[in-house]
This record gives C-alpha cells, sequence and structure tokens, in this order.
C-alpha cells in the first residue's frame, strides 16, 4: 500500500533558536514547506545529517516569531506487520552487536530495576522465551493499562507508567521496552505516522529483536496493523525526539495525516530544503 504521509507544525520563539527535528521519515523522498513557500531560506542555515541510529535528523535555525513547517511524502508500505509466534530468543552471547545496546537500561526504561524483572515474569508467565512473550507483554500493556491524557509528562519514565496505570502510546511503548529488556531480549521505541490511526497524531510503539529480526509491537492497537510510516528509532524517547530546541521555544500546533494515496498523488523528487 502507498500512504500519503506529512506533518505540519508552527512553533514560536521569541529570539532566533538553533533546533534539531526529525521529521522526515527514514526511506523515502520528501517535500518541504516553511511559511507556504517550498524549502527553507539560507539564513535558516538547513543542514542534515544521518545520526548513530540511522535516523535523519535535520538541523535549522527558528527565527524570532511564528515559523510553520510542513513536510510531504509518499511511502510504500505494508498493510499488516509480520508476525512470528515461533520466534526464538536470543542468548545475550550470539546477539549481533549492534543489537545489544537495546539490552541496556536507559534514561526512560530502567530495566535493570529488580521490580521491572518481577514484572516481567509475572507478565509473561509460563510463554515461551522469544516471540510469545513480547507479544504477551504487548497483550498485558493493552488490557491492564489505560490509554490516558494528562497522566505522564516528558519525565515520566516506565516505572512511572506502571505506578499510574495509564498513559499515552509513549509511554505504553517504554513498558514493553523495559519489559523486554529486563528478560534480556532487545527492544527499541519507534516513532512515525501510522495510517487511519485515531485521533491522528505522531504515533510511538516498540519492537523487539527475536530469531534474527526486530519485529513491531503496538499496545495501542488490537489488531498487528502495517500502514506504518517509520520517522527513527532508538533506545527511547530521547533518541526520538521529534524536535529539540536550544532556546524557549513554544509549540503552537502539531498536524499529522497518513492517509491511502489517491489516484491523483503527484510523485517528486527529494527536496533537501533551500529555496531557489
Amino acid at each position: 500500500m502507498r500512504v500519503q504521509a506529512g506533518c505540519e507544525l508552527s512553533i514560536e520563539t521569541d529570539a532566533a533558536s538553533p533546533v534539531i527535528a526529525m521529521l522526515r521519515p527514514r526511506e523515502g523522498a520528501v517535500r518541504w514547506r516553511i511559511n507556504d513557500r517550498s524549502g527553507f531560506e539560507r539564513s535558516h542555515g538547513f543542514d542534515e545529517h544521518v545520526d548513530s541510529f540511522g535516523n535523519r535528523c535535520q538541523r535549522f535555525v527558528v527565527p524570532k516569531g511564528l515559523t510553520r513547517v510542513r513536510i510531504d511524502t509518499t511511502v510504500e508500505t505494508t498493510p499488516d506487520i509480520r508476525v512470528a509466534p515461533d520466534a526464538p530468543a536470543i542468548d545475550p552471547g550470539a546477539l549481533p552487536a549492534e543489537t545489544l545496546q537495546f539490552l541496556l537500561p536507559s534514561r526512560y526504561c530502567p530495566s535493570d530495576r529488580g521490580a521491572m524483572w518481577d514484572q516481567a515474569r509475572s507478565v509473561v508467565g509460563d510463554a515461551a522465551p522469544g516471540y510469545a512473550q513480547a507479544e504477551a507483554i504487548r497483550r498485558w500493556i493493552a488490557t491492564h493499562l489505560e490509554y490516558r491524557y494528562g497522566v505522564s509528562n516528558a519525565s515520566t519514565d516506565a516505572q512511572d507508567t506502571l505506578a499510574h496505570g495509564a498513559g499515552v502510546c509513549r509511554d505504553f511503548a517504554h513498558v514493553g521496552i523495559t519489559l523486554c529488556r529486563a528478560l534480556d531480549i532487545p527492544a527499541r521505541m519507534v516513532v512515525g505516522w501510522l495510517h487511519d490511526l485515531k485521533p491522528m497524531d505522531m504515533h510511538a510503539w516498540f519492537e523487539a529483536y527475536l530469531g534474527g529480526a526486530w519485529y513491531t509491537f503496538d499496545a495501542t492497537q488490537s489488531a498487528p496493523r502495517g500502514g506504518r510510516v517509520v520517522i527513527a528509532h532508538g533506545r527511547d524517547a530521547a533518541d526520538v525526539a521529534f524536535l529539540t530546541s536550544y532556546r524557549p521555544l513554544r509549540t503552537l500546533s502539531l498536524r499529522v495525516w497518513a492517509d491511502l494515496e489517491s489516484s491523483a498523488a503527484l510523485t517528486f523528487d527529494d527536496d533537501l530544503g533551500h529555496a531557489a
């Protein structure tokens, strides 16, 4: 399936502020519009680099006042995600080196706390080590945690979410990652856009490395839905923030869309940002 996706962000600052953004997908061509014009002005100092996780990161300066940033893309994605109920856990001694960092505790995923190991063992019960355990964790989150705004903030970690009994997609992903890592299953956070998400917004889920591949788990969804446009992945939310500012900055609005491609859709070459 082909998905027309993108986002429009309105931000305001009282003084020029350098920012790092993760707004474009890891794959595919994009088109930028800044304040209803094609591309960034040279005064924005736009540049792009790839971070240590392979994510595309944009660096630019937001001038004083209001700035509207829009990105459009068309992405080929699958309608369903892969499932592999028999995929086994891999002993840490045999894991690929690049997955080992996703076993470690991180800012929002304190998997080294004894309470997290106890919680993980209680959740998975007698499920076979591997996919069955990760799915048991996803299912437990979906049935035991309430999806609710306003109970978490920028400092809420997985243990906080378990104590609150509620959170949003970011919090659900942190819990899933933490419980997987407590069982020595590499797990990472993924952010992006999901076709037909209700309500439509930036979305987060987790992936677990099992049987030699990464598999998607999303506790906010009742079925293994595809239509996902991946923007970034990392150890937790600290690695995948859609906007990091080095001066005070206000996000006034954020609109996201991920629709099936229409017959009138246009293709376009990648635009790295500079206006003519």
